[in-house]
């Protein structure tokens, strides 16, 4: 069954385009070390909440909005040997393609698939 990777990104809105540039650099390398697909989005209708929120969760400023992104792979042992080359790979290493984001406040995480519909 396939395995997911998710990320939560505060990203400055100012940022938006400088973000879709480092993705559009970034997808391909998951993709060529055995990603099925990368998915990157831009909060549209995010609401806030009282108790938690996406928001709270990286802790966004008043000038940054929240990205949700995460890469489809076949399955986790994919995926560790795929992340394993995609952190390797040169156009991923630091200075080669600048963050416009706050990676401290990233969270993100591994997912084992318990349906697809």
């Amino acid at each position: 069954m396939t395995y997911i990777d998710g990320y939560i990104i505060p990203v400055a809105r100012t940022n938006r385009q400088a973000y879709l540039e480092a993705a559009r650099i970034a997808a391909p390398v998951f993709k060529e070390h055995g990603a099925l697909k990368v998915v990157e989005t831009w909060g549209d209708d995010v609401p806030n909440g009282k108790t938690t929120d996406f928001y709270m969760a990286v802790k966004c400023t008043e000038d940054e909005n929240v990205v949700f992104s995460w890469i489809v792979w076949p399955d986790k042992a994919a995926r560790d040997a795929g992340m394993a080359k995609a952190m390797a790979d040169p156009r991923m290493q630091p200075g080669a393609s600048p963050m416009p984001f706050d990676a401290k406040r990233m969270i993100f995480g591994g997912f084992e698939v318990l349906l697809e519909a």
